[in-house]
């Protein structure tokens, strides 16, 4: 039989200067850790009093020390439900929903739980989304009672609407007699979730009362739906706007492209918070507005406003849609500067930045710094290598990556498809194709079977490609059809060139890449009927091509260029140094390759003009002048490099002792000394 001590007679092990009562009142850390030791050594901890006040101050929200709590617990002879009650809650509300749920395994087996457990852990449940673990709750709590509280209620209607059971959601509400506002909230907010629009708009109609978040999650609902403009009406009739509100606006706007009105509602904004600016930029990014997002981040730093994890992972993106290096280095050394650590998906984003802009040292350089690499991290170098030619180092890290027992994923093996594919290893395709199936179990997607059909296509094994397409378990999509579309325009082979356009004009019509490499294809062979009837096709259905256009960093400037551009501000010089070019090609015995001019063009010095002016070359001039020798230059293009400028870059990178690093819309090409990374094979 225990016996504890009485609580006056616990003051004889205190000092002088400590009394009792700093058992309630503490509330820094290394108060209650000092009081936590002087339990201990005095034999005072096992005091009910004591292990339930240190347990109650190390689960508080200032405190919030897990660890600690746990410990306590652990140590504490004669648990009560309070106890249980007080862990499980820290566990949860500190984002641990899983562990309270293993604890409250473990208390069913001592005690009957109450109407503050059920409500808790139902609770984890619904950020977990685990709704069939908080079924078997809700059956545990109707079994013992606890049915029809109004707590457990509560909490079992956010639950289900959180986890999409709309239906099991409303079933709970209609059963309860006292309804607060919250619960409609968490109603209306189920119904929104599930797309369920108009019964959540009867649902607001319905209200006895409302509050600031009734409207801000009809608002987001709505936004969220696509129905911006009903969003826009209910914003405006809103008695009080909240900053949620504003954010869902905001939100709205941006998913639908409307970014002028997403943009003024931000100008008018009262406040701003991190998920204000976090929206906009990742709104401009996620609609390819990477200029705009770029300039959005660095406003927000101008305002004194901390980036976090999201806001960084959005920068980068927009970065490597530019290819502006010089910007990705600096939000990299503003990264370190202010202790933004290299795990998850901060990490991987910085490794697809480096190796977009075509930096894949750096790239390397991060993912060797990585402590703790996770698969996102080696797929991201695994893709950065192929995408760069070097897939005999992308497949080696991709071997290390299985001996360290970590399993890859199916975005890993569509990196490891595409590193084969840009170094002509059909095989190698083949049996990594194959491995994924049978090793690791993954069920090929159609994005799988398009990395195969490219591999193929690519190395001129057309039959064989369309065998593949026509035998697939699932629909090929657009871009498979593409695939051999552009392997039957670069081998020659019109009639499965035509048959592969069929089927992309069947499945996309409006693909307009279709009909430029149809036409390309007609045009190579001389069948220039054909090529009018093409481009008459394009002009009834509205479809236009695409110029070339080439784009280079320069001191924080980014540089475009289209084909015969003479709308640059250096367009003398830039053409006084296209000059020089074409007679140090010359004297090195380059011949224009005129089969590439996909125009019809009869005189060959005509086709010659044709071919000088294309945009990289444009590009390639501008650096010439503006970089420091011996600095790469670094271009971006919009369509594939044709075969004449990719001979006269690497002529060029020879004659003037530059490395050119071209990324176009396949691949990156390194022009070295008068040799290029995809040893012609792009």
């Amino acid at each position: 039989m225990l016996k504890f001590m009485p609580l006056h007679s616990l003051q004889q092990h205190l000092p002088h200067n400590v009394r009792f009562f700093l058992f309630q009142t503490c509330s820094a850390p290394q108060e209650v850790e000092q009081l936590h030791a002087f339990s201990l050594k005095t034999a005072t901890f096992n005091h009910p009093f004591v292990s339930s006040r240190l347990l109650a101050l190390y689960s508080e929200p200032k405190i919030n020390d897990l660890g600690y709590a746990r410990s306590v617990l652990d140590r504490i002879q004669r648990r009560t439900l309070i106890h249980w009650n007080t862990i499980i809650k820290c566990y949860v509300e500190n984002q641990f929903s899983h562990d309270g749920i293993v604890l409250f395994h473990e208390l069913v087996h001592e005690f009957l739980p109450d109407n503050f457990t059920l409500p808790c852990v139902i609770k984890g449940c619904a950020r977990l989304g685990v709704v069939q673990e908080g079924k078997q709750i809700h059956g545990l709590a109707l079994k013992i009672g606890f049915g029809s509280d109004v707590f457990v209620q509560g909490s079992l209607v956010n639950m289900y609407s959180k986890c999409g059971k709309i239906d099991c959601a409303r079933k709970v509400f209609d059963g309860m007699i006292e309804k607060d506002v919250v619960l409609w909230n968490s109603l209306i907010d189920g119904y929104a979730r599930c797309g369920e629009i108009e019964i959540a708009l009867q649902l607001f109609e319905d209200m006895p009362e409302r509050d600031a978040f009734s409207w801000t999650v009809l608002v987001d609902g709505l936004s969220k739906c696509g129905k911006v403009e009903s969003a826009r009406k209910l914003f405006d009739q809103m008695p009080c706007r909240n900053l949620v509100s504003w954010n869902a606006m905001i939100n709205g706007y941006m998913k639908s492209g409307d970014f002028d009105s997403a943009l003024e509602l931000f100008s008018q904004m009262p406040k701003l918070d991190l998920v204000t600016w976090n929206l906009m930029i990742a709104g401009y990014e996620w609609n390819g507005r990477f200029v705009d997002a770029l300039k959005m981040f660095f406003t927000m730093l101008k305002f004194g406003s901390r980036p976090n994890h999201a806001t960084l992972v959005s920068a980068f993106s927009a970065v490597s849609g530019l290819a502006v290096l010089s910007k990705g280095r600096w939000i990299h050394s503003y990264m370190e500067k202010n202790g933004f650590e290299l795990d998850g998906i901060l990490g991987t984003s910085l490794i697809e930045m480096y190796a977009k802009c075509g930096c894949i040292e750096s790239a390397l350089t991060v993912f060797r710094a990585i402590q703790k690499k996770k698969v996102g991290h080696w797929t991201a170098i695994i893709v950065g290598l192929g995408a760069h030619g070097m897939a005999n180092h992308a497949l080696a890290l991709f071997l290390e990556m299985c001996k360290t027992g970590l399993k890859p994923n199916a975005i890993t093996f569509i990196g490891v498809l595409n590193a084969c594919n840009h170094a002509g290893l059909v095989d190698d395709g083949r049996r990594y194709f194959d491995m994924m199936m049978n090793e690791y179990e993954i069920e090929p997607t159609v994005e799988h079977y398009g990395c195969l059909v490219d591999i193929l296509c690519r190395a001129g094994h057309l039959e064989e490609a369309k065998n593949t397409i026509e035998n697939m378990p699932i629909s090929p999509n657009k871009v498979i059809w593409m695939s051999l579309l552009g392997g039957s325009r670069n081998h020659g082979n019109i009639d499965i060139g035509e048959y592969a356009a069929r089927r992309v004009i069947e499945v996309a019509p409006e693909m307009i890449g279709c009909y430029v490499l149809l036409s390309n294809m007609y045009a190579a062979s001389g069948k220039w009927e054909k090529v009018s009837q093409v481009r008459e096709m394009m002009y009834k259905r509205g479809v236009r091509k695409d110029p070339g256009c080439s784009s280079l960093e320069h001191k924080g400037v980014l540089h475009e260029f289209i084909v015969g551009d003479k709308s640059h501000p250096q367009t003398k010089e830039i053409y006084a140094k296209m000059s020089e070019m074409k007679e140090k090609l010359k004297c090195v015995g380059h011949v224009p390759d005129t089969t590439q001019v996909l125009l019809c063009i009869e005189g060959e010095k005509e086709k010659e003009a044709e071919l000088e002016n294309h945009s990289e070359r444009l590009a390639i001039a501008f650096g010439l002048i503006n970089m420091k020798p011996g600095s790469p230059i670094r271009i971006m293009k919009n369509l594939r490099v044709c075969n004449d400028c990719h001979s006269v870059t690497k002529l060029l990178s020879k004659i003037y002792s530059r490395e050119i690093i071209v990324r176009d819309n396949t691949r990156f090409h390194h022009f070295r000394n008068g040799s290029c990374s995809c040893m012609d094979y792009w």
